[in-house]
């Protein structure tokens, strides 16, 4: 018990003294919510924590809607390998909206799902598929 109680005290000196810092949130996160709008989600910190929010429901389902919470953004991509020329719309319903065009397994740029809806749409070869909102 008397170690564990040094531990901390050291501990909590160390912070104190700022030998030892917690992150601050803006190391933590590149963008949040607006900020990130038409942003790369490959060159921000939101594709570390990203899930899948939402998948396509057209007959062939293509794209997936994926958000990260700790940017409060979202953006489209193709789960099947889409040909050249194909595209993805992500929009929210705010009215922003930002078209990514290209091939094979890509994603669109970002756009804020901080309490707004965002969903995605690809198409390809003439069809098309989108996503429910989230």
């Amino acid at each position: 018990m008397k170690h564990l109680a040094a531990v901390l005290l050291g501990t909590g000196a160390l912070l104190a003294g700022g030998l030892v810092a917690a992150p601050s949130a803006s190391a933590t996160t590149s963008c949040y919510g607006s900020s990130c709008n038409g942003l790369n989600p490959a060159g921000t910190t939101c594709a570390n924590d990203a899930r899948t929010v939402a998948e396509g429901s057209g007959p062939i389902t293509a794209m997936e809607l994926r958000y990260s919470p700790s940017c409060r953004a979202a953006w489209g991509r193709f789960v099947i390998s889409a040909p050249s020329g194909s595209k993805i719309q992500i929009k929210n319903d705010q009215g922003k909206q930002y078209t990514t065009y290209g091939s094979g397994h890509f994603f669109s740029v970002m756009v804020n799902d901080g309490d707004v809806k965002a969903w995605a749409c690809g198409t390809w070869s003439g069809n098309v598929d989108c996503t429910h909102s989230y």
